[in-house]
């Protein structure tokens, strides 16, 4: 009875307008991010859901409508990739995805709030750090790094969609030029975001409403993509990377109080 009274919870949690509200702004802002700046925001999605429902529910929502946009991203970026960082980047992306399944069971709600909470505050104040450093020599690609980093980002990817600051710290630091960046970060995150399919499924996360929800949402999904490529060229990169990581610092604090009262 309990787990039954907990399930017509959750659904009417989905289907309050608060969530929609949210959702759509989110959803935007990812498919605007991944359509027309070459991604990035991803991680806005989650922090931004978990205000109003499970942290688990937002990612599994969201999951289906970021293998859309890579399917978008994929056919804009195709072969314009970087192949040695790939062979690099791919197996780690996949350890991370394999322990953060492993581990799954072991986290909490308010566990999960709190990592997300950490790294959406954590990734937002190093944004506004940058503009503060001196500019360092590229680096080369390496094996080590480039290891460790992508296997931190399948497990923040796996576990809040929070998977581009990790590859990002690895591959900015490279200086590589600008479309091959975007496109190598397009064929990392589809690679990993199709696999993560595998373990959501078997872990019970696609529920009848969190797909019921997320093909409501597909269209904004979308709508999002095809705005970012319309606004690439009418929209300052630097103001909306300014306002939508403002907005994950403020989300990130919110989401910190609430695991730590929870």
């Amino acid at each position: 009875m309990a787990r039954l009274l907990t399930d017509v919870r959750n659904r009417a949690v989905l289907l309050s307008p608060a969530f929609y509200v949210l959702a759509v702004i989110a959803i935007l802002i990812v498919g605007i991010s991944k359509g027309g700046f070459g991604g990035g925001l991803g991680m806005v999605a989650v922090p931004l859901m978990s205000l109003v429902i499970s942290p688990f529910d937002a990612a599994a929502i969201l999951l289906p409508m970021l293998c859309i946009m890579d399917v978008a991203g994929l056919r804009a970026y195709w072969r314009r990739w970087d192949p040695q960082n790939l062979w690099i980047i791919l197996p780690g992306g996949i350890l991370g995805v394999l322990v953060a399944t492993l581990t799954y069971r072991w986290v909490d709600e308010q566990m999960l709030r709190l990592l997300i909470g950490v790294i959406a505050v954590a990734f937002a104040l190093n944004y506004y750090s940058q503009a503060w450093r001196r500019e360092q020599p590229a680096r080369q690609a390496s094996r080590v790094r480039g290891g460790i980093w992508s296997a931190v980002a399948g497990f923040t990817s796996f576990s809040a969609h929070a998977g581009g600051p990790p590859i990002s710290v690895y591959l900015l630091p490279q200086r590589l030029d600008k479309t091959l960046f975007v496109g190598t970060t397009v064929v990392f995150f589809a690679f990993v975001n199709y696999i993560k399919l595998v373990p959501y499924a078997l872990l019970g996360q696609f529920r009848i409403e969190i797909l019921l929800n997320a093909l409501l949402l597909a269209p904004v999904a979308v709508a999002g993509v095809y705005l970012g490529l319309w606004l690439h060229h009418r929209l300052s990169e630097r103001w909306f990377y300014r306002l939508c990581y403002a907005l994950l610092l403020l989300t990130g604090l919110r989401l910190l109080q609430q695991g730590l009262v929870g």
